[in-house]
């Protein structure tokens, strides 16, 4: 079923004073909103170049995309069908590579954002419209080149055969995750969906199988609608988890290739410590959170019912598990731990490059890997540094997204100074109001993690984009954290 969405409304008055403070986050995070002059004559003439000749043509095939409403910078598309007792993915990615040459004004610029960056009232593009919203995304009813990965598993989901090639396709349907999971509930979904629901709910078992953990946690965004912004604190829907296996699916199977091959970029991330592991259990039982010693940590993080406060804390605490995270290039020997910790097996990012360069370098290496020849000079020479590149891409993305949001927090709440709300303590730190969906400063929290509280709102910053709670006592009269969520 649907999660909820918990929104906070920005009355349109507020609109004029948030547009001003998004341009000054992106101001001083130096965000660049146009594309050098070089840049963007490169881009529109790459437009308008044939990509077509040469390929393999699958664009017979029903593809479709799906993606979050309203989406143009299309990466994926999917193709999905039954074969035998098992399954054949076909997921076509946006040959990216194809339009930018590399050396030229337009690969430096990339080069330089690393990624998109999201904002409410707009978005920073790596490339530009014309390419990312145009002549490179796989929008419905277009032939498009394409790098397309066809897998081939088993009926219990496991891999038995990967290729990957060059070709040129057309998606069928542009789907939205809200729509399509409604479908899914109605049980009127096409066969397409069906059996993304199947194979993703499949591999999610092999996901728990092999150790690998998913926080899954609701996370605040930013939406604009209409002349108004809301606030709100979603959790994925199950088709985005179930698409999102089949992105994670693609990512392992070019970390193999990579491997195989002897050369390319994995995204790493180290096994949490025993050191972290041991802090986690004492916080689950400071929470009243049932952790067995038989039990790993994604088995409980997989059970928790997302609904009762203590769980909201015992993920924030978990988080501190999920660090250490960066793109690793290797030639010859593979890296000393080519192992992501998360996804519990060798992962690299391969589904998204309209939105992040280090994937037009992983598409290649794949690509070179299946086929038994070397990445080409120009990967090769740019692999020892985009880890460093998408790193400070990825921070500073992060570091506007969290801007925003407070600034909407502490706009829309800049006249409650002094009213009393209900809300959850996440740490000694923090505070989650429920209603509205906001997450604030605590004062003194001191023993108060996992509980319900009641707070007064003490500070609305507008210019410093700060919002802080004390608390007054627990929202539920209890002395402790909640009952344990199960066995």
């Amino acid at each position: 079923m649907p999660r909820p969405r918990r929104l906070l409304r920005v009355d349109p008055a507020h609109g004029a004073q948030l547009r001003a403070g998004f341009r000054a986050i992106r101001a001083e995070h130096r965000l660049p909103l146009e594309f050098p002059t070089d840049a963007g004559a490169e881009s529109a003439a790459a437009a308008r170049r044939p990509t077509t000749g040469g390929r393999s043509d699958l664009s017979e095939l029903p593809f479709v995309t799906l993606d979050p409403p309203g989406s143009t910078d299309l990466d994926q598309a999917m193709h999905l069908t039954r074969r035998g007792t098992g399954f054949l993915v076909r997921y076509a990615i946006a040959d990216v590579p194809s339009f930018v040459a590399p050396g030229g004004a337009l690969d430096r610029e990339t080069h330089a954002r690393a990624t998109t960056v999201y904002c409410p009232d707009t978005r920073v593009p790596l490339h530009p419209a014309v390419l990312s919203e145009g002549a490179a995304s796989l929008l419905a009813g277009q032939v498009r080149p394409a790098i397309v990965w066809t897998i081939a598993l088993a009926a219990d989901g496991v891999v038995q055969d990967v290729e990957v090639v060059r070709a040129i396709v057309r998606s069928r349907a542009r789907l939205d995750y809200p729509a399509t999971q409604r479908s899914l509930d109605a049980g009127e979904a096409g066969e397409a969906i069906t059996l993304l629901a199947e194979i993703g709910t499949l591999r999610a078992g092999l996901e728990q199988t092999r150790g690998g953990v998913s926080l899954a946690r609701a996370e605040q965004e930013v939406v604009a609608v209409d002349d108004r912004w809301e606030l709100a604190l979603r959790a994925p829907l199950p088709v985005e988890e179930h698409n999102a296996q089949i992105s994670l699916l693609t990512g392992m199977a070019a970390a193999t290739l990579m491997l195989q091959a002897g050369g390319g970029i994995l995204r790493t991330m180290p096994a949490a410590s025993e050191d972290d592991l041991a802090r986690l259990r004492n916080r689950a039982r400071a929470l009243g959170v049932h952790w067995p010693s038989t039990e790993s940590y994604g088995a409980v993080l997989r059970r928790l019912d997302r609904s009762l406060p203590s769980t909201a804390a015992f993920l924030t605490a978990a988080a501190a598990l999920f660090r250490g995270a960066a793109w690793t290039a290797f030639a010859g020997e593979p890296p000393p731990d080519p192992v992501h910790g998360a996804v519990g097996a060798p992962y690299a990012h391969v589904t998204a490059p309209l939105r992040r360069l280090v994937d037009r370098y992983g598409l290649e290496c794949s690509l070179a890997a299946h086929a038994g020849r070397p990445a080409p000079e120009w990967v090769l020479a740019a692999l020892p540094t985009i880890g460093e590149e998408m790193a400070r891409g990825a921070a500073r993305a992060a570091s506007v997204d969290r801007a925003c949001t407070d600034l909407v927090e502490a706009t829309v709440l800049s006249t409650r100074v002094g009213e009393e709300f209900d809300a959850v303590a996440l740490d000694e730190r923090t505070v989650q109001v429920r209603d509205p969906a906001v997450v604030g400063r605590l004062t003194d929290g001191a023993g108060l993690a996992g509980q319900r509280v009641r707070v007064r709102l003490v500070e609305a910053d507008v210019l410093e984009r700060r919002v802080t709670f004390e608390p007054l006592a627990h929202g539920d009269g209890s002395s402790g954290p909640d009952r344990p969520s199960g066995p």
